[in-house]
Protein backbone atom coordinates (compact mmCIF):
# COMPACT_ATOMS: atom_id res chain seq x y z
CA UNK A 1 0.00 0.00 0.00
CA UNK A 2 2.89 2.28 0.90
CA UNK A 3 4.59 1.47 -2.61
CA UNK A 4 0.92 2.39 -4.90
CA UNK A 5 0.76 5.93 -2.29
CA UNK A 6 4.37 6.97 -3.09
CA UNK A 7 3.63 6.23 -7.01
CA UNK A 8 0.60 8.32 -7.13
CA UNK A 9 2.10 11.60 -4.82
CA UNK A 10 3.87 13.96 -7.42
CA UNK A 11 7.17 13.46 -8.53
CA UNK A 12 9.82 15.82 -6.33
CA UNK A 13 12.23 15.39 -3.80
CA UNK A 14 12.06 15.96 -0.60
CA UNK A 15 13.03 15.44 2.92
CA UNK A 16 10.55 12.84 4.97
CA UNK A 17 10.22 13.04 9.08
CA UNK A 18 8.20 11.00 10.63
CA UNK A 19 8.08 12.70 14.25
CA UNK A 20 5.25 14.03 15.66
CA UNK A 21 6.46 17.54 14.82
CA UNK A 22 6.12 16.79 11.11
CA UNK A 23 4.39 19.23 8.86
CA UNK A 24 2.81 18.50 5.58
CA UNK A 25 4.25 21.65 4.46
CA UNK A 26 7.56 20.44 2.70
CA UNK A 27 5.30 17.23 1.00
CA UNK A 28 2.41 17.17 -0.40
CA UNK A 29 1.50 13.70 1.15
CA UNK A 30 -1.87 13.37 2.81
CA UNK A 31 -2.30 13.22 6.32
CA UNK A 32 -3.69 9.52 6.00
CA UNK A 33 -0.92 8.31 3.92
CA UNK A 34 1.54 9.62 6.50
CA UNK A 35 -0.20 7.63 9.52
CA UNK A 36 -0.05 4.85 7.40
CA UNK A 37 4.14 5.18 6.86
CA UNK A 38 4.54 5.94 10.57
CA UNK A 39 2.28 2.88 11.46
CA UNK A 40 4.53 0.75 8.92
CA UNK A 41 7.95 2.27 10.38
CA UNK A 42 6.44 1.79 14.27
CA UNK A 43 5.89 -1.68 13.28
CA UNK A 44 9.56 -2.32 11.78
CA UNK A 45 10.68 -1.02 14.98
CA UNK A 46 8.97 -3.26 17.12
CA UNK A 47 9.73 -6.08 15.09
CA UNK A 48 13.56 -5.12 15.14
CA UNK A 49 13.12 -5.09 19.04
CA UNK A 50 11.83 -8.62 19.44
CA UNK A 51 7.67 -7.33 19.82
CA UNK A 52 5.46 -9.93 20.36
CA UNK A 53 3.06 -8.40 17.02
CA UNK A 54 1.41 -10.53 15.21
CA UNK A 55 2.69 -11.38 11.72
CA UNK A 56 1.03 -10.90 8.39
CA UNK A 57 0.18 -14.46 7.56
CA UNK A 58 1.94 -16.05 4.58
CA UNK A 59 0.47 -16.71 1.37
CA UNK A 60 2.19 -20.07 0.68
CA UNK A 61 1.68 -22.90 2.90
CA UNK A 62 3.99 -24.15 5.24
CA UNK A 63 6.08 -27.23 3.26
CA UNK A 64 4.88 -30.44 4.69
CA UNK A 65 7.62 -32.97 6.20
CA UNK A 66 7.69 -36.17 4.23
CA UNK A 67 5.79 -39.37 6.07
CA UNK A 68 8.86 -41.95 7.38
CA UNK A 69 8.72 -44.76 9.06
CA UNK A 70 9.25 -44.01 12.63
CA UNK A 71 13.16 -44.12 14.09
CA UNK A 72 14.31 -44.94 10.55
CA UNK A 73 14.96 -42.54 7.57
CA UNK A 74 12.73 -44.59 5.30
CA UNK A 75 10.02 -42.42 3.37
CA UNK A 76 6.56 -43.66 2.97
CA UNK A 77 4.84 -42.90 -0.27
CA UNK A 78 1.29 -42.95 -0.47
CA UNK A 79 0.73 -41.95 -4.44
CA UNK A 80 2.05 -43.27 -7.75
CA UNK A 81 3.27 -40.11 -8.41
CA UNK A 82 4.96 -39.37 -5.16
CA UNK A 83 6.83 -42.84 -5.33
CA UNK A 84 8.16 -41.96 -9.29
CA UNK A 85 9.49 -38.45 -8.28
CA UNK A 86 11.24 -40.33 -5.33
CA UNK A 87 12.56 -43.04 -7.43
CA UNK A 88 13.55 -41.03 -10.26
CA UNK A 89 17.01 -40.04 -9.02
CA UNK A 90 18.08 -43.14 -7.14
CA UNK A 91 19.33 -44.80 -10.66
CA UNK A 92 21.79 -42.41 -11.29
CA UNK A 93 25.26 -42.54 -11.57
CA UNK A 94 24.71 -46.70 -12.35
CA UNK A 95 23.30 -46.92 -9.14
CA UNK A 96 20.37 -49.89 -8.72
CA UNK A 97 17.01 -50.21 -7.82
CA UNK A 98 14.73 -53.15 -6.57
CA UNK A 99 11.52 -53.93 -5.16
CA UNK A 100 10.48 -56.24 -2.81
CA UNK A 101 6.22 -56.89 -3.40
CA UNK A 102 4.78 -57.65 0.18
CA UNK A 103 1.20 -57.57 1.31
CA UNK A 104 2.50 -57.02 5.05
CA UNK A 105 2.04 -58.80 7.88
CA UNK A 106 5.57 -59.09 7.82
CA UNK A 107 7.78 -62.33 9.09
CA UNK A 108 11.08 -63.19 8.60
CA UNK A 109 10.59 -64.55 5.36
CA UNK A 110 9.84 -61.09 4.04
CA UNK A 111 12.60 -59.60 6.05
CA UNK A 112 15.23 -62.27 4.46
CA UNK A 113 14.13 -60.69 1.26
CA UNK A 114 14.55 -57.27 1.71
CA UNK A 115 18.13 -58.21 3.50
CA UNK A 116 18.79 -60.17 0.10
CA UNK A 117 17.84 -57.08 -1.65
CA UNK A 118 19.73 -54.94 -0.03
CA UNK A 119 22.81 -57.13 -0.13
CA UNK A 120 23.00 -56.80 -3.92
CA UNK A 121 20.97 -53.46 -4.72
CA UNK A 122 21.88 -49.56 -3.73
CA UNK A 123 18.25 -48.54 -2.68
CA UNK A 124 14.95 -51.09 -1.66
CA UNK A 125 11.02 -49.99 -2.14
CA UNK A 126 9.19 -52.47 -0.22
CA UNK A 127 5.45 -52.38 -1.01
CA UNK A 128 2.72 -53.04 1.39
CA UNK A 129 -0.63 -53.59 -0.34
CA UNK A 130 -3.10 -55.83 0.43
CA UNK A 131 -4.31 -56.86 -2.96
CA UNK A 132 -7.79 -57.58 -3.62
CA UNK A 133 -7.41 -58.86 -6.92
CA UNK A 134 -6.06 -61.60 -5.62
CA UNK A 135 -8.66 -63.11 -3.49
CA UNK A 136 -11.75 -65.40 -4.35
CA UNK A 137 -15.00 -64.27 -3.74
CA UNK A 138 -15.54 -67.08 -1.21
CA UNK A 139 -12.16 -65.81 0.55
CA UNK A 140 -12.45 -63.06 3.39
CA UNK A 141 -10.52 -60.19 2.28
CA UNK A 142 -11.38 -58.56 5.63
CA UNK A 143 -9.75 -60.48 7.91
CA UNK A 144 -6.09 -61.01 6.03
CA UNK A 145 -3.96 -59.70 8.73
CA UNK A 146 -3.06 -56.11 8.69
CA UNK A 147 -0.23 -55.10 11.02
CA UNK A 148 1.39 -51.65 10.17
CA UNK A 149 2.60 -50.45 13.45
CA UNK A 150 4.41 -53.87 13.84
CA UNK A 151 5.30 -53.67 10.23
CA UNK A 152 7.22 -50.40 10.69
CA UNK A 153 8.87 -51.36 13.25
CA UNK A 154 10.35 -54.63 11.88
CA UNK A 155 11.40 -52.26 8.86
CA UNK A 156 13.46 -49.62 11.30
CA UNK A 157 15.04 -52.44 13.16
CA UNK A 158 15.69 -54.21 9.71
CA UNK A 159 16.95 -50.65 8.53
CA UNK A 160 19.74 -50.12 11.36
CA UNK A 161 21.11 -53.94 11.17
CA UNK A 162 21.50 -53.04 7.31
CA UNK A 163 22.80 -50.01 7.95
CA UNK A 164 25.44 -51.86 10.39
CA UNK A 165 26.64 -54.38 8.38
CA UNK A 166 30.10 -54.09 6.30
CA UNK A 167 28.41 -56.18 3.78
CA UNK A 168 25.48 -54.66 2.97
CA UNK A 169 25.30 -52.23 -0.34
CA UNK A 170 22.35 -50.51 0.11
CA UNK A 171 19.38 -49.72 2.18
CA UNK A 172 15.52 -49.88 2.43
CA UNK A 173 14.71 -46.65 0.63
CA UNK A 174 10.92 -46.29 0.90
CA UNK A 175 7.95 -47.84 1.57
CA UNK A 176 4.86 -47.95 -0.67
CA UNK A 177 1.94 -48.30 0.61
CA UNK A 178 -0.98 -46.82 -1.84
CA UNK A 179 -4.81 -47.45 -1.43
CA UNK A 180 -6.89 -49.38 -3.96
CA UNK A 181 -8.18 -46.18 -4.82
CA UNK A 182 -4.43 -45.18 -6.34
CA UNK A 183 -3.77 -48.43 -7.57
CA UNK A 184 -6.90 -49.47 -9.28
CA UNK A 185 -7.85 -45.83 -10.73
CA UNK A 186 -10.64 -47.48 -12.95
CA UNK A 187 -12.35 -48.65 -9.77
CA UNK A 188 -12.39 -51.84 -7.22
CA UNK A 189 -11.46 -55.08 -8.91
CA UNK A 190 -13.52 -57.74 -9.25
CA UNK A 191 -13.06 -60.71 -7.57
CA UNK A 192 -15.11 -63.25 -10.19
CA UNK A 193 -13.66 -64.50 -13.35
CA UNK A 194 -15.55 -62.93 -15.24
CA UNK A 195 -15.44 -59.46 -12.84
CA UNK A 196 -15.03 -56.28 -15.60
CA UNK A 197 -12.05 -54.51 -15.18
CA UNK A 198 -8.33 -54.25 -16.81
CA UNK A 199 -6.56 -57.81 -15.82
CA UNK A 200 -3.22 -59.65 -17.11
CA UNK A 201 -3.83 -63.17 -17.13
CA UNK A 202 -0.86 -66.35 -17.99
CA UNK A 203 -2.61 -68.94 -19.27
CA UNK A 204 -2.55 -72.24 -18.88
CA UNK A 205 0.02 -71.88 -16.38
CA UNK A 206 -1.97 -69.78 -13.98
CA UNK A 207 -4.99 -71.93 -14.24
CA UNK A 208 -3.10 -74.79 -12.89
CA UNK A 209 -2.53 -75.84 -9.08
CA UNK A 210 -3.05 -73.70 -7.17
CA UNK A 211 -5.00 -71.40 -10.25
CA UNK A 212 -7.05 -74.35 -10.45
CA UNK A 213 -8.40 -73.95 -5.94
CA UNK A 214 -8.10 -69.96 -6.64
CA UNK A 215 -9.07 -69.37 -10.34
CA UNK A 216 -8.75 -65.68 -9.99
CA UNK A 217 -5.40 -65.60 -7.74
CA UNK A 218 -3.03 -65.64 -9.76
CA UNK A 219 -4.90 -63.27 -12.64
CA UNK A 220 -4.87 -60.91 -8.96
CA UNK A 221 -0.80 -61.27 -8.87
CA UNK A 222 -0.43 -60.64 -12.23
CA UNK A 223 -2.36 -57.86 -12.57
CA UNK A 224 -0.87 -56.17 -9.46
CA UNK A 225 2.95 -56.96 -10.16
CA UNK A 226 2.72 -55.21 -13.42
CA UNK A 227 1.63 -52.46 -11.86
CA UNK A 228 4.07 -52.56 -9.23
CA UNK A 229 6.89 -52.95 -11.97
CA UNK A 230 5.15 -50.34 -13.94
CA UNK A 231 5.33 -47.64 -10.92
CA UNK A 232 8.55 -48.33 -9.74
CA UNK A 233 10.85 -49.73 -12.76
CA UNK A 234 13.27 -51.76 -10.81
CA UNK A 235 16.44 -53.98 -12.06
CA UNK A 236 15.65 -56.45 -9.59
CA UNK A 237 12.41 -57.71 -8.07
CA UNK A 238 12.40 -60.47 -4.78
CA UNK A 239 10.38 -63.52 -4.04
CA UNK A 240 10.31 -65.96 -1.79
CA UNK A 241 10.76 -69.89 -3.32
CA UNK A 242 7.62 -70.51 -1.12
CA UNK A 243 4.87 -69.54 -3.45
CA UNK A 244 6.58 -71.19 -6.38
CA UNK A 245 4.31 -71.14 -8.87
CA UNK A 246 4.07 -67.63 -8.55
CA UNK A 247 7.77 -66.93 -9.14
CA UNK A 248 7.12 -68.97 -12.57
CA UNK A 249 3.94 -66.99 -13.28
CA UNK A 250 6.22 -64.02 -12.42
CA UNK A 251 9.13 -64.84 -14.67
CA UNK A 252 6.58 -65.35 -17.54
CA UNK A 253 5.17 -62.06 -16.99
CA UNK A 254 8.29 -60.32 -16.90
CA UNK A 255 9.79 -62.49 -20.40
CA UNK A 256 6.33 -61.60 -22.08
CA UNK A 257 5.57 -58.35 -20.99
CA UNK A 258 9.26 -57.17 -21.73
CA UNK A 259 9.88 -55.53 -18.11
CA UNK A 260 13.31 -54.94 -17.95
CA UNK A 261 14.11 -56.96 -14.68
CA UNK A 262 15.23 -59.67 -13.30
CA UNK A 263 13.25 -61.81 -11.03
CA UNK A 264 15.47 -62.96 -8.09
CA UNK A 265 14.03 -66.22 -5.98
CA UNK A 266 15.39 -66.28 -2.53
CA UNK A 267 15.18 -69.91 -0.51
CA UNK A 268 12.70 -70.27 1.69
CA UNK A 269 12.61 -69.64 5.20
CA UNK A 270 11.43 -71.93 8.10
CA UNK A 271 10.56 -72.49 11.62
CA UNK A 272 12.75 -75.13 13.18
CA UNK A 273 10.45 -77.84 12.57
CA UNK A 274 10.55 -77.07 8.74
CA UNK A 275 6.90 -75.57 8.26
CA UNK A 276 7.47 -72.73 6.30
CA UNK A 277 6.99 -69.30 7.14
CA UNK A 278 3.50 -67.53 6.30
CA UNK A 279 1.37 -64.54 7.61
CA UNK A 280 -1.28 -67.02 7.57
CA UNK A 281 0.57 -69.17 10.20
CA UNK A 282 -0.88 -66.74 12.78
CA UNK A 283 -4.80 -68.65 12.66
CA UNK A 284 -3.38 -72.11 13.13
CA UNK A 285 -3.49 -71.75 16.67
CA UNK A 286 -1.43 -74.28 19.06
CA UNK A 287 -3.40 -77.44 18.12
CA UNK A 288 -3.19 -77.16 14.38
CA UNK A 289 0.47 -75.51 14.49
CA UNK A 290 1.85 -78.72 15.86
CA UNK A 291 0.68 -81.00 13.20
CA UNK A 292 1.61 -78.62 10.29
CA UNK A 293 4.11 -79.77 9.15
CA UNK A 294 2.39 -82.82 7.65
CA UNK A 295 3.06 -81.11 4.29
CA UNK A 296 6.63 -80.40 4.60
CA UNK A 297 7.23 -83.98 5.79
CA UNK A 298 5.42 -85.51 2.86
CA UNK A 299 7.84 -83.70 0.54
CA UNK A 300 10.74 -84.54 2.14
CA UNK A 301 9.59 -88.20 1.93
CA UNK A 302 9.13 -87.89 -1.84
CA UNK A 303 12.52 -85.51 -2.26
CA UNK A 304 14.04 -88.71 -0.37
CA UNK A 305 12.67 -90.86 -3.17
CA UNK A 306 14.14 -89.22 -5.50
CA UNK A 307 17.37 -89.10 -4.13
CA UNK A 308 17.49 -92.61 -3.87
CA UNK A 309 17.09 -92.90 -7.53
CA UNK A 310 12.96 -93.11 -7.89
CA UNK A 311 12.52 -91.20 -11.42
CA UNK A 312 8.68 -92.34 -11.55
CA UNK A 313 6.41 -89.65 -10.86
CA UNK A 314 4.02 -92.02 -9.34
CA UNK A 315 6.59 -93.72 -6.66
CA UNK A 316 7.60 -90.21 -6.20
CA UNK A 317 4.39 -89.01 -5.15
CA UNK A 318 3.63 -92.67 -3.21
CA UNK A 319 6.15 -91.42 -0.84
CA UNK A 320 4.46 -88.62 0.02
CA UNK A 321 1.03 -89.63 0.08
CA UNK A 322 2.31 -92.54 2.78
CA UNK A 323 2.86 -89.71 5.00
CA UNK A 324 -0.14 -87.71 4.88
CA UNK A 325 -2.00 -90.79 5.19
CA UNK A 326 -0.32 -92.24 8.61
CA UNK A 327 -0.66 -88.88 10.43
CA UNK A 328 -4.47 -88.87 9.44
CA UNK A 329 -5.00 -92.13 11.02
CA UNK A 330 -2.67 -91.37 14.02
CA UNK A 331 -4.68 -88.12 14.45
CA UNK A 332 -8.50 -89.85 13.66
CA UNK A 333 -7.57 -92.12 16.71
CA UNK A 334 -7.69 -89.03 19.10
CA UNK A 335 -10.24 -87.61 20.88
CA UNK A 336 -12.15 -85.08 19.52
CA UNK A 337 -10.75 -82.00 21.82
CA UNK A 338 -6.97 -83.27 20.69
CA UNK A 339 -7.28 -84.43 16.95
CA UNK A 340 -6.50 -82.17 14.09
CA UNK A 341 -8.36 -82.80 10.71
CA UNK A 342 -6.75 -81.51 7.66
CA UNK A 343 -7.49 -82.21 3.83
CA UNK A 344 -4.82 -82.57 1.13
CA UNK A 345 -5.38 -80.52 -1.66
CA UNK A 346 -2.91 -81.28 -3.97
CA UNK A 347 0.67 -83.04 -3.97
CA UNK A 348 2.53 -82.80 -7.17
CA UNK A 349 5.14 -83.62 -9.48
CA UNK A 350 6.16 -81.03 -11.89
CA UNK A 351 7.79 -79.52 -14.58
CA UNK A 352 10.59 -76.65 -13.48
CA UNK A 353 9.14 -74.28 -16.42
CA UNK A 354 5.62 -75.09 -17.06
CA UNK A 355 4.34 -76.42 -13.82
CA UNK A 356 2.50 -79.35 -15.70
CA UNK A 357 2.33 -82.63 -14.47
CA UNK A 358 5.02 -84.75 -15.24
CA UNK A 359 4.70 -88.74 -15.79
CA UNK A 360 8.71 -89.25 -14.66
CA UNK A 361 11.56 -86.47 -14.12
CA UNK A 362 14.40 -85.53 -16.38
CA UNK A 363 17.49 -86.17 -13.97
CA UNK A 364 18.91 -83.08 -16.68
CA UNK A 365 16.21 -81.07 -15.67
CA UNK A 366 14.65 -81.69 -12.49
CA UNK A 367 11.49 -81.07 -11.13
CA UNK A 368 9.13 -79.11 -8.77
CA UNK A 369 7.62 -81.02 -5.44
CA UNK A 370 4.63 -79.07 -4.43
CA UNK A 371 1.66 -79.10 -2.55
CA UNK A 372 -1.42 -77.67 -0.78
CA UNK A 373 -3.29 -78.77 2.69
CA UNK A 374 -6.09 -77.24 4.05
CA UNK A 375 -5.89 -77.47 8.06
CA UNK A 376 -9.82 -77.68 8.89
CA UNK A 377 -11.31 -76.34 12.50
CA UNK A 378 -10.97 -77.89 15.63
CA UNK A 379 -13.27 -79.97 17.05
CA UNK A 380 -14.45 -79.15 20.27
CA UNK A 381 -12.29 -75.97 21.40
CA UNK A 382 -10.93 -75.43 24.30
CA UNK A 383 -11.26 -72.20 25.80
CA UNK A 384 -9.10 -69.52 24.09
CA UNK A 385 -7.40 -71.70 21.75
CA UNK A 386 -6.91 -70.85 17.79
CA UNK A 387 -6.84 -67.14 18.98
CA UNK A 388 -10.84 -67.07 18.81
CA UNK A 389 -10.86 -68.29 15.57
CA UNK A 390 -11.41 -72.05 15.87
CA UNK A 391 -14.71 -72.16 14.60
CA UNK A 392 -13.33 -69.76 11.12
CA UNK A 393 -12.46 -71.11 8.04
CA UNK A 394 -9.66 -73.47 6.80
CA UNK A 395 -6.37 -72.42 7.23
CA UNK A 396 -4.63 -73.58 3.90
CA UNK A 397 -0.94 -74.18 3.69
CA UNK A 398 1.51 -74.65 0.80
CA UNK A 399 4.93 -75.73 0.20
CA UNK A 400 7.62 -76.82 -2.21
CA UNK A 401 10.67 -78.17 -2.68
CA UNK A 402 12.76 -78.01 -5.92
CA UNK A 403 14.41 -81.47 -7.19
CA UNK A 404 17.79 -80.40 -8.29
CA UNK A 405 18.84 -81.78 -11.61
CA UNK A 406 21.17 -84.77 -11.43
CA UNK A 407 24.90 -85.35 -12.95
CA UNK A 408 25.13 -87.66 -15.63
Amino acid sequence: MLTRALRSAPRQRAALSLSSSTTPSRLPLSQPILKQMASLSSTSVRSACGSSAKSRPSRFPAPVAPEKIPNSSIRVLRTVAALRAHTAPLTRDHRTLSLVPTMGALHAGHLALIRAAALASHNVIVSLYVNPAQFGPKEDLASYPRTWDADAAALARLSRSLADDPDVLGKISAVFAPSTEELYPGGFPGQDIDSPGSFVTITPLAARLEGSSRPTFFRGVATVCAKLFNAVQPQQVYFGQKDVQQTVVIRRLVRDFLFPTEVVVVPTVREPDGLALSSRNVYLGERRRAAATVLHRALQAAEGAYDGGELEAGAVLAAARAVTDKVAAEQAALAAEDRVRFEVDYISLTDPDTMEDIEAIDPARGAILCGAVKMLPVEAPKEGEDLGLSGGPAVRLIDNIILPPKAS
